[in-house]
Formats: structure tokens, sequence, C-alpha cells
């Protein structure tokens, strides 16, 4: 018997259908990395970016939101301040990748990979992400954590240690 029909029969109801989403780690993730100029800002960070300027010079988005943007980042620990100062101008701040952002890669590389494969331009994608020490092209894949390579229709997804079931009504 799996875990899905063990809760069906010890409450009445389909777990997959009645269960409580409030705690939800994708929807929680969704918060904070769910919204276009978020991801795009992370883009720019991995490719180099790392001032006010150069990330509102290359995507274009508006001042306000930017800034609300970089806050909410620097808020949730994904990006850093550090101040630098150019000659003759006042100190600013700029941003850097932090370990919790870094953490983020495999998600946003996952989200270039299926770009690249699905809506590309006719000729290709814009930008190739390669290892640097061989030069291969990079890709995400996904294994368990005893190194595995597992297939989507191999995942198989079980109650948490979180999971519970929506109060009935």
């Amino acid at each position: 018997m799996d875990a899905w029909t063990e809760v069906l029969q010890d409450t009445g109801m389909d777990p997959r259908l009645d269960r409580d989403t409030s705690n939800c780690s994708i929807a929680r993730t969704l918060e904070i990395v769910g919204e276009k100029w978020t991801i795009l800002i992370l883009r720019e960070v991995w490719y180099g970016s790392s001032r006010f300027s150069d990330f509102e010079r290359v995507l274009g988005c508006p001042r306000n939101l930017l800034a609300t943007r970089l806050r909410m980042l620097v808020r949730e620990g994904i990006l850093a301040t550090e101040t630098y100062k150019e000659p003759g101008s006042r100190s600013r701040p700029k941003y850097v990748i932090t370990s919790k952002g870094m953490d983020l890669v495999p998600a946003v590389m996952g989200l270039l990979q299926w770009g690249d494969r699905y809506r590309a331009d006719p000729e290709g994608p814009a930008v190739l992400a390669r290892h640097r020490e061989c030069g291969a092209q990079v890709d995400v894949r996904i294994r368990c954590e005893r190194g595995h390579p597992v297939e989507a229709k191999d995942i198989e997804s079980v109650p948490g240690p979180a999971f519970r079931m929506r109060s009935p009504e």
C-alpha cells in the first residue's frame, strides 16, 4: 500500500485533492522569485552585472520596480550589497550573489535549458552556458541523493513531515 492510500484510509479524504497547500515550498518560493523581473535580475547577476545602473540599462525595467526587486532579493538573503566608489563619485551599493542565491542556479538554468529547447530564436539560443574548465555545455539534470539519474516519470511524490490535510468544511 502506498503512502497516499494510507492517508486516504486514515482520513477518508483524497490526499492529492484535499491536502492543505498553504505550506507548499513551491508556492513560498514563487512569492520571492516568481516574478519575471526578479528572475531576470538573477540572470544578469550571473552574467556579471552588479550595479543598479547595469540592471536598469540591460533590463529596461522601471526604476521603482527594479529598486523594489533588488531590496527584496537583499532582504531575502539572495543578494547582498557591498559598497563601491568610482573616482569623483559618491559611494554606491553593488549587488553580489550569496550562497543562498547560488542555490537558485539550477532552477534558473532549468528555465534557460527549457527556453533554449522550446522558445529560442530560430537561429538558436542567445547565450550558451559552458563549463569554464572544459568548455562543454552545461545542462540541468535530476539525480537522487545517491547520485542516480532520475527521469520525471520515475519521481514519486509522498507525504512529507509537514504534510497536512485541509480541514473539513
